[in-house]
């Protein structure tokens, strides 16, 4: 990691969620830090919001671990592209698939494309999320509310309902809640409530699917610099102090968040169901 001298300053706002990385300064680091070590050899992974942020490091890693990953997002076509020549590098197959999340027949096309183009599914990264942030509940109109609900927790259900046919012993889904569950957020209110809804459905999906052998985990991220943040999910006054107030006084990387994904999705946690882990630089812990 750099000392906080050479970090840069952050951009302060870029127009359209959910953003694009390639115009993000300064840049997420994605890259993963060891060499693999075939954790994810011969397994094939469905990563929602994979063109940027968490995702794209979650799909870096899973390659170089050894997994074909489907990355599924919106419309960010060129962070997209990146995102399958960083798999490709890693000697792993990649295919990008497009569309909206939130809408069912999209979710239930994204999973039937996976196993048809990779020849399977093993792992399901829930990932993908949408963020805006409103000083009033008032301000918070209809609209928003169902469109981050749908983004954030109805794609959850539908992508694991169309996944669960092809789902097997062994295999693994991980959903990204986050730190907003645990300690709330005045400014984030829709957003922290999916995050929440996130957390019953890990815990609760765990049970439903322990018998199948389908374990279900979740990661609770606290502030990570990715395209989400200065594109809507805060205000542009409060990106320059971005995850400052954590108790390490920084925000994190997305390459520090997906070792907490790999971890869950491999056999190295053989033994954990309905659990949640916390790279959120100490701030649950502090609260």
């Amino acid at each position: 990691m750099s000392d906080e001298s050479d970090v840069m300053e952050p951009m302060v706002h870029q127009d359209g969620e959910p953003g694009h990385e390639s115009k993000l300064e300064p840049k997420p680091d994605w890259e993963p830090h060891f060499k693999g070590s075939d954790r994810l050899k011969g397994k094939v992974a469905l990563v929602t919001g994979a063109d940027s942020g968490i995702g794209r490091a979650v799909a870096a890693l899973f390659a170089r671990e050894g997994a074909d990953v489907a990355v599924a997002y919106l419309c960010e076509h060129d962070d997209a592209s990146k995102t399958k020549e960083i798999v490709e590098k890693e000697g792993r197959r990649a295919i990008l698939i497009a569309g909206d999340l939130g809408d069912k027949e999209f979710c239930e096309k994204a999973v039937q494309q996976t196993v048809h183009e990779l020849g399977g599914l093993d792992i399901l990264v829930n990932n993908a999320g949408e963020q805006h942030y409103d000083e009033e509940l008032t301000d918070i109109d209809e609209h928003q509310l169902r469109r981050t609900f749908q983004t954030n927790i109805f794609s959850m259900f539908y992508l694991t309902q169309a996944a669960l046919p092809h789902l097997k012993e062994g295999s693994a889904i991980v959903n990204c809640t986050s730190e907003t569950t645990y300690k709330g957020s005045p400014g984030l209110l829709d957003y922290s409530s999916t995050k929440g809804a996130i957390l019953g459905f890990t815990r609760s999906l765990a049970k439903n699917l322990v018998k199948k052998g389908i374990r279900v985990n979740g990661v609770a991220p606290g502030p990570i610099w990715t395209p989400l943040n200065p594109s809507g999910g805060q205000p542009p006054e409060k990106i320059p102090e971005f995850g400052k107030d954590t108790p390490m006084c920084r925000p994190g990387q997305p390459n520090e968040v997906a070792s907490c994904f790999l971890f869950l999705a491999c056999e190295d946690s053989s033994y954990m169901t309905g659990q949640v882990l916390h790279p959120d630089g100490g701030n649950t812990t502090s609260s």
